[in-house]
């Protein structure tokens, strides 16, 4: 199971777009790996072609995206083409999908749903989401049972906020979207606040400690 903070393992795998090695894959780009129970099923099938539609709004976050599946290449490859028919989609498929026929990188990254199994009793991966930031260090990790879908638009929402406190000291609110305002972090003084985000305002509890400090989202 890989931790946030840890570096996330630099695997090398098969694909639908040829061999991978992780970090060289990314670069110095963000990247998201996301995994799903097998080929030719009902809810993956959906999320594919989701994702595949969302691909210019992960390329303008600066995000490489990529699946994996307990099945082999050959297969993926004739999903595809389902997946595709499905959401009305043509041409090249925008991103790879990671063939785990053994389960190696399933059981590595913690992935496996104890009470989904194949036909032949095989464990079948969760639905798991795999944030990975440019220093190649796991940022966020979300982990779905086999028989609920992902909502898409909330990991563009993290991504989102991931980069901007990245770079800003501020964090954000629960339903926080972008452009939404921010709080600035505790670690800032007071004096510091006022000089980073002269718009700010303390807002003021019954316990009278100034700790909700709310600030228009820098830029």
């Amino acid at each position: 199971m890989v931790n946030l903070g840890d570096v996330f393992p630099n695997f090398s795998a098969d694909s639908t777009e040829g061999p991978i090695k992780l970090h060289s894959y990314l670069g110095d780009m963000w990247g998201i790996l996301f995994s799903h129970p097998s080929d030719y099923t009902p809810v993956c099938t959906t999320e594919l072609g989701t994702v595949a539609k969302m691909m210019p709004e992960f390329t303008k976050r600066n995000v490489k995206v990529m699946a994996i599946s307990c099945d082999s290449v050959e297969d993926h490859n004739g999903w595809i083409k389902d997946i595709q028919a499905y959401h009305k989609l043509s041409g090249p498929f925008p991103y790879p999908i990671i063939a785990d026929q053994d389960r190696d990188l399933a059981v590595t990254l913690g992935m496996i749903d104890p009470d989904e199994k194949t036909a032949a009793g095989l464990p079948l991966t969760a639905r798991a989401v795999f944030v990975i930031g440019p220093d190649k260090k796991l940022k966020l990790s979300i982990l779905y049972p086999a028989t609920t879908g992902r909502n898409f638009n909330e990991i563009l929402r993290v991504i989102d906020s991931l980069q901007l406190t990245k770079e800003k000291k501020v964090a954000t609110p629960s339903n926080w979207c972008n452009g939404d305002q921010c709080m600035v972090v505790p670690s800032v003084s007071p004096e510091e606040a006022k000089k980073l985000f002269p718009e700010h305002k303390v807002i003021q509890v019954p316990s009278g400690k100034e700790y909700l400090r709310m600030t228009p989202q820098p830029k």
